[in-house]
């Protein structure tokens, strides 16, 4: 007979470092039982580890302690049996997919054969998630369907997060709230801040005081306040504790009713792992770990100090005035020596060990190698992104390719292989490649199932085809090539150099460019393609984002400048000029414009056109803060009918 749910965290121990017990219902999927009728129970159930849903099957000989042991097909397929029979668990085989359309792609969902099962009406679309829902964008909306496409929960909210034990933080212009499967609102009111996801049925949340400073608490799973907002900083619990910061100094130790196990005098204490939590004497002092009594276990010596996790924790000591990485065990012993300006965990006792891309440059970019965690180094250093382990393989990227390697760094060559640089990973019955901003989909025999379509058709006449022109690993650009017209040559050409083709060098680059276009408007013989891009130097705070559009008539070839849609020799500069200071003025909503920066436009003014009319804009920093983008203003061409030139060729062109 299955037994009830007995305490997860009886379990989690057993279970890969991260790994989730799947919860339905407010009940976790895992139960008690004799499934191979030797007279001892298992336990047995289901957790998410990596965005992948696990089984497992546990011994339970003397009750005080679990173990694994072989498992015959057939009792998994009896374990599957009982957990579906009692939370009724239907895997969703249906996967996100975009086609281009005019003003931008529209999502929908594809099954393993790649057709459409729900057409592509969204603006965004997530994965389908164990529960069987799936998130997706409308209006710049945000909401959640299940797998018929009905939806749960109404495009109501900015932002939802993918769901954890069965609750998704979501915010709107209230501030943030929790909803459980159902869509229904379990938070009694809105915080400043709720942190992305649950852990071990808690999760952060923020209020802001009279002096606008954030303080911190945690929610239940009901979204009960459990543990007041009282903290300066909180941390996500780990096997039942998490580390907190009292408003004053004091750092404390928390069970998950919010019991002081322990309280730390130092001036810091970092998150609780494997018994041991990294913290310092001073401000300006090095790290080192105490254990949970507060006792100091491994000396201060690092200049950073990660948490500890399967045993073994990141850490750094500054060498030559260079930040350099090591990796230590629980005696503080290096199992690798701190010569790498950079390390990430892997999962699976793997770790990417990274080495300066070109050491000449001011900012240290890696390119990386596999090793142990016992610091057996299995690859040379070539590789440029890396992937979690699950099951035993992960995607990787070096210059050329994206594909899967083995725990021993061997490259799966019956897996995909795909040109370009990305993230292969395992979604259900399909591999799926996220690979130079574009999606793919292969089966598990390395067959391609669907990716996004190269050409987009205006009419039976003009298409536009797509071109992918990546000369290095830091510069991609995607850019439109219109077939169809008779005067196409120069047309393309001046598309190309809009949107970045040029001479660009092998060698390591001083910045990361990106850029893409969108076909945003199309009437009669007017195309319009916004082409944007981002620059981004190494080293700044930020890059600096790119837009510029191309009006082109399909006709003649013809590209036109904003002068063209007026009468010769009319006012419109001042009269666009006066139109915008109008809607700056009256509209609250334009209160981020910087005061007195606005002067008017140019005769060259950036500038597009759509339905809603004439749209000019400004490049960023120009009359408003970088975060501000590209200030925009619509102008309805009835206001601006006396200027316009009604019977000109641009004009004409779309009516």
């Amino acid at each position: 007979m299955v037994e009830l749910n007995r305490e997860v965290n009886f379990v989690l121990p057993y279970l890969p470092a991260g790994a989730e017990i799947i919860y339905q219902n407010e009940q976790a999927i895992l139960r008690w039982g004799d499934l191979d009728g030797d007279g001892i129970h298992e336990v047995f159930g289901l957790y998410h580890y990596h965005q992948q849903r696990y089984l497992f099957i546990l011994k339970n000989p003397y009750g005080a302690y679990l173990s694994y042991f072989p498992v015959s097909k057939v009792v998994e397929k009896r374990a599957v049996r009982i957990l579906n029979e009692i939370f009724e668990i239907r895997a969703v085989y249906l996967f996100p997919a975009s086609i281009k359309e005019i003003g931008g792609n529209k999502w929908g969902f594809i099954n393993p054969r790649g057709k459409f099962v729900l057409p592509p009406i969204y603006d965004q679309a997530g994965d389908f998630q164990d529960n069987g829902l799936a998130s997706v964008g409308l209006m710049n909306k945000t909401g959640v369907i299940n797998e018929k496409g009905y939806l749960i929960v109404k495009p109501k909210y900015d932002t939802i997060q993918p769901f954890r034990e069965g609750r998704s933080v979501v915010n709107d212009h209230e501030g943030f709230k929790v909803i459980d499967e159902s869509g229904k609102e379990i938070t009694e009111k809105a915080y400043s801040f709720i942190s992305p996801e649950y852990k071990e049925g808690r999760v952060e949340a923020a209020e802001t005081d009279v002096h606008g400073n954030y303080l911190y608490g945690y929610l239940n799973k009901r979204g009960k306040l459990v543990i007041p907002v009282i903290y300066e900083s909180t941390s996500e619990f780990t096997e039942g504790r998490a580390v907190v910061k009292v408003k004053g100094g004091h750092y404390q130790l928390l069970d998950l009713t919010g019991k002081v196990l322990h309280t730390y005098s130092y001036v810091w204490v970092g998150n609780f792992g494997h018994g041991l939590l990294s913290f310092k004497k001073s401000n300006d002092g090095p790290f080192g770990y105490i254990d949970v009594q507060g006792n100091i276990v491994i000396e201060p010596r690092f200049t950073t100090a990660g948490q500890f996790i399967d045993g073994r924790a990141i850490v750094s000591l500054e060498i030559n005035n260079k930040e350099q990485y090591g990796l230590i065990d629980q005696n503080g012993q290096f199992v690798i020596k701190p010569n790498y300006n950079q390390i990430l965990y892997l999962g699976e006792q793997r770790f990417a060990i990274g080495k300066e891309i070109d050491p000449k440059q001011a900012c240290m970019r890696s390119i990386f190698a596999l090793a142990t965690d016992e610091g057996h180094i299995f690859t040379g250093f070539i590789f440029h992104e890396m992937g979690i382990f699950q099951d035993g393989l992960a995607s990787v990227s070096d210059d050329q390719h994206t594909y899967f390697i083995d725990k021993q760094g061997n490259r799966m060559d019956h897996l995909p292989q795909v040109t370009g640089s990305g993230r292969l990973s395992f979604d259900q019955t399909l591999i799926k490649g996220d690979i130079d901003q574009r999606l793919m989909y292969f089966s598990q025999n390395n067959e391609l199932i669907w990716k996004e379509a190269s050409t987009f058709s205006l009419n039976n006449q003009y298409a536009v085809v797509e071109h992918k022109y990546k000369p290095n690993f830091d510069y991609l650009v995607y850019y439109p090539e219109i077939k169809g017209m008779e005067h196409s040559a120069q047309v393309n050409k001046t598309l190309e150099d809009m949107a970045g083709v040029k001479p660009v060098p092998s060698t390591p680059l001083v910045s990361n460019y990106t850029g893409d276009y969108e076909i945003t408007f199309y009437k009669k013989n007017l195309l319009v393609i916004e082409i944007t891009g981002y620059d981004y130097p190494f080293c700044a705070a930020h890059g600096m984002p790119i837009k510029k559009y191309a009006h082109i008539n399909l006709k003649t070839g013809r590209l036109y400048q904003l002068k063209d849609l007026f009468i010769t020799g009319s006012p419109y500069v001042k009269v666009i000029s006066d139109l915008i200071e109008d809607q700056i003025k009256s509209n609250d909503q334009n209160s981020y414009i910087f005061p007195n920066e606005y002067h008017g436009i140019q005769s060259d003014q950036p500038y597009f056109i759509n339905d809603a009319g004439l749209n000019i804009f400004f490049q960023p920093y120009e009359i408003a803060a970088f975060a501000a983008g590209f200030p925009t203003f619509t102008i309805p061409f009835n206001e601006l009918k006396e200027w316009m030139d009604v019977n000109g060729e641009f004009w004409r062109t779309f009516h």
